[in-house]
């Protein structure tokens, strides 16, 4: 799902909202998939639609299948989240939607303190190998379920909280692993690239990605 079709999508779900918009809120969240806003909007008497934005990034230097590498995990997504509350008098509810999801996952290798790199069992000078890059991608459109508490269209006062506790499947990563700026012969370095994919394989079962990312939330929300 591209940008474009999130965009679309959000739209039109917008437009299937209360044609009254008697009461709007928006929420602040922070939580595993990072820090995020939220507008609520009534979509029945016991829905409501749940659309924002929330990330965040981390950098750390990590070994991975003999070699060092610059690590940079960045978690950036769009939510159409749907809240379905069972019973109207009740906050709890149960969640359903999609999440546009940009989370990735890149790498910057660094060779040994001698200028050389390990790969696939093979030792090679940093020359031979260029820059050498990794990254882990995941599918676009990635569906959400969840159940949560809090309900702030409906709340005594204002100012209320809210909880979720769901996951949303990302599926398998696409991996790449690359060495860009070879300075050796071309069939050195086609057998430095034979090499480096090799290590593709390896390099991504250390990163271990998940095909399902857990979301644990805590939201203070604000009603107009």
């Amino acid at each position: 799902m591209s940008l474009q079709q999130t965009a679309t999508l959000l739209a039109s779900s917008l437009l299937f909202a209360t044609p009254a918009m008697a009461q709007l809120a928006v929420t602040a969240d922070l939580g595993t998939t990072g820090a995020g806003l939220h507008l609520v909007v009534p979509m029945e008497s016991n829905l409501n639609g749940r659309f924002g934005v929330h990330g965040y990034s981390r950098e750390r230097n990590k070994h991975l299948s003999g070699i060092d590498y610059q690590v940079k995990t960045t978690i950036k997504n769009v939510d159409i989240l749907f809240d379905w509350y069972v019973l109207r008098a009740s906050p709890f509810h149960l969640t359903g939607g999609v999440v546009h999801n940009n989370n990735k996952v890149g790498a910057l290798g660094r060779p040994l303190a001698d200028g050389s790199y390990t790969i696939d069992g093979y030792t090679y000078p940093a020359a031979w190998v260029g820059v050498l890059t990794g990254e882990l991608r995941f599918r676009r459109a990635a569906p959400y379920l969840g159940i949560g508490w809090g309900n702030p269209l409906t709340s005594p006062g204002k100012w209320s909280f809210m909880g979720d506790f769901g996951a949303y499947y990302q599926g398998g990563a696409r991996t790449r692993l690359v060495g860009d700026g070879c300075t050796a012969s071309a069939q050195v370095c086609k057998t430095v690239a034979g090499s480096i994919a090799v290590e593709m394989g390896q390099f991504r079962e250390a990163v271990r990605p998940v095909r399902v990312y857990p979301v644990l939330r805590a939201a203070l929300a604000y009603r107009f």
